[in-house]
């Protein structure tokens, strides 16, 4: 990554990431980087914030059976497979987490090519959220920070990568200044959804769901681009026992103006149904980056429905 620095914005980073961990990183690159992953709900390792902060919505939600399954479980798959159980694990339930590890057809029943190829997508996931994180805090170089021109480039990029995980460092340490704690009314992100499965009259549990943000200059998605490179993923869940999505997005007091589209696997909730997957789009303006924004899904197998609610 730092060969290939540096990058214009997010989705330039996001982009050479994507390639350099897929086509370049091998098989014994992927070990390393999954061996320095903590287990969801272990303690044998140290956790760093941004682990703690991911795994958030499992841990406050998790009961102590469920907890104590989910250690269990950790242990076969890692007896079975030689490493650590990886998933992206931001917004996602301890019944989530379990869900897709032990349940039928799920990660466990996997062979281990297959498996591995999963856990790179996921780790892949979680360095796309860290990218996001860490282009949200100024880690340009500053004159005082500037390296002379006669130090070598291996030691140029120790540099800048040691100045990198400081800010990192110091971001996830670091308070947040009074006056914007002062200020911050939120207590959900600006963005969330439910689903409801009319033909059953209950709500949509396990379905997954996306959120994710238009990026092209403040040009908007035409009707042909809607599957275009140009959407950028912001966080993804699946739905509680309510049909509620964990969080999609973190908790901020404004919401960036622009183009939103929430993506619902359907086809995989509901496999013999009319819909292989729903995308909700709509715009926030300027006016509005203060409100709250809720887009319920009513979902059956041959009709959808939709509405701004609160």
């Amino acid at each position: 990554m730092v060969a290939a620095s540096p990058f214009s914005d997010l989705d330039h980073a996001v982009r050479s990431a994507r390639d350099i961990w897929f086509n370049k990183v091998d098989v014994k690159g992927w070990l390393e980087s999954f061996a320095a992953h903590p287990e969801i709900g272990g303690s044998s390792k140290s956790i760093s914030q941004w682990s703690k902060e991911e795994q958030s919505v499992a841990l406050a939600a998790a009961t102590g059976s469920t907890m104590q399954e989910l250690v269990e479980w950790n242990a076969r798959y890692k007896e079975k497979f030689g490493f650590v159980f990886l998933i992206c694990a931001s917004g996602r339930g301890t019944p989530d987490i379990l869900a897709e590890l032990k349940k039928e057809e799920k990660r466990y029943l996997n062979r281990p090519i297959v498996e591995l190829e999963i856990a790179a997508q996921e780790e892949m996931k979680i360095i796309e959220l860290r990218l996001e994180k860490l282009f949200k805090f100024d880690v340009r170089t500053t004159p005082s920070e500037t390296t002379p021109q006669t130090v070598s480039h291996s030691n140029k990029a120790e540099d800048r990568i040691g100045r990198i995980g400081a800010h990192i460092s110091a971001a996830s340490k670091a308070p947040e200044p009074p006056e914007v704690s002062a200020k911050l009314g939120r207590t959900r992100p600006p963005i969330t959804t439910h689903v409801l499965d009319v033909a059953r009259g209950s709500p949509a549990a396990g379905l997954e769901v996306q959120l994710e943000m238009w990026k092209s200059n403040g040009k908007s998605p035409s009707f042909v681009e809607q599957g275009s490179g140009n959407w950028l993923r912001l966080g993804s869940s699946f739905t509680n026992t309510d049909g509620r999505s964990g969080h999609l997005m973190e908790i901020t007091e404004y919401i960036t103006p622009g183009f939103y589209r929430i993506s619902f696997d359907t086809g995989k909730y509901a496999p013999s149904g009319f819909y292989p997957y729903v995308s909700i789009v709509f715009e926030i303006k300027e006016a509005q980056k203060a409100e709250h924004f809720h887009a319920p899904l009513l979902f059956s197998p041959f009709s959808i429905t939709t509405y701004r609610g609160s």
